[in-house]
C-alpha cells in the first residue's frame, strides 16, 4: 500500500486519521496506566498477535491503517466516477432518441448495449471488492486497529486523558476478520526472500540486482 504522492511527511509520533488529519500518537504507557484497558491489550495481542503497548508498532499500524482507507477511497473514486458518467450518458441517450425509436435492431442494439456496461460494471466492482476488502494482511490491519480502538475507548472511559475521538476514525464493522494464516504466508515469503538472497545460485534479478550479473553487482 504505498502512500499517495501528494502527501508531506509525517513527523515522529504522528499519522493519518480520519479526514486526512495529522495526529499523535497516545504513548502505551497513558493506556497501560489504566487496568482495564492492559487487561484489554493483553487480551487482545494474544488472539491478533500484536503488541498493543509498543509505540513504534502502534504508530506502524496507524499509518498502515490510513494507507488502507485510502487506497479504498482511491479505488472507489476509480469506479464511481467512470460509472456515473456511463449511467448518465445511457439515460441521456434514453430520454433525448432511444425512447423515441420504434421497435427495432437499433433499440435492441440499445438495451444490449446497456446490458453490457451493467456487467462491466458489475464485474469491476466485484474484482475491485475481492482485491481491496478480501485483502487478508489488509484484513489484519483492520482488526488490529479496530482493536486498538476499542483498548483506547476503553482506557478514556476509565479515567484516561486522552484527545476527543482518539484514535479518529471508525470501528470497522465488516471486512476486518483476523487471518492468522496471512502472518505465516508473510513470514514464509520473508524467509523464502532471505533464502535467495543468500544463495549464490539464484539469478540476479531475484536478488535486486540486474539480470545477467552473477552478484547483482553489475557487470
Amino acid at each position: 500500500m504505498p502512500a499517495p504522492f501528494d502527501e508531506p511527511p509525517l513527523g515522529p509520533g504522528e499519522y493519518r486519521a480520519r479526514g486526512d488529519i495529522v495526529r499523535s500518537l497516545v504513548p502505551g504507557a497513558v493506556l497501560a496506566a489504566v487496568p482495564e484497558a492492559r487487561a484489554a491489550a493483553g487480551a487482545e495481542g494474544r488472539r491478533l498477535r500484536f503488541d498493543f503497548l509498543d509505540d513504534a508498532a502502534v504508530l506502524e499500524l496507524l499509518r498502515l491503517r490510513h494507507l488502507d482507507e485510502a487506497a479504498l477511497h482511491r479505488a472507489g473514486t476509480r469506479l464511481g466516477i467512470p460509472t456515473a458518467l456511463a449511467s448518465f450518458a445511457l439515460f441521456a441517450g434514453w430520454g433525448a432518441y432511444v425512447q423515441h425509436w420504434e421497435p427495432g435492431r437499433e433499440k435492441y442494439l440499445y438495451y444490449g448495449l446497456c446490458g453490457a456496461v451493467g456487467v462491466l460494471v458489475v464485474a469491476l466492482y466485484a474484482v475491485t471488492l475481492t482485491r481491496h476488502w478480501g485483502s487478508r494482511p489488509r484484513q489484519n490491519v483492520r482488526a488490529r486497529a479496530a482493536a486498538y480502538r476499542r483498548i483506547a475507548h476503553l482506557a478514556r472511559d476509565h479515567g484516561a486523558r486522552l484527545p476527543d475521538a482518539y484514535p479518529h476514525y471508525g470501528p470497522y464493522p465488516f471486512a476486518a476478520a483476523f487471518r492468522p494464516e496471512a502472518e505465516a504466508d508473510a513470514a514464509d515469503a520473508d524467509a523464502d526472500a532471505d533464502a535467495d538472497a543468500d544463495d549464490p545460485d539464484t539469478p540476479a534479478d531475484r536478488r535486486g540486482g540486474p539480470p545477467g550479473t552473477p552478484d547483482g553487482k553489475g557487470p
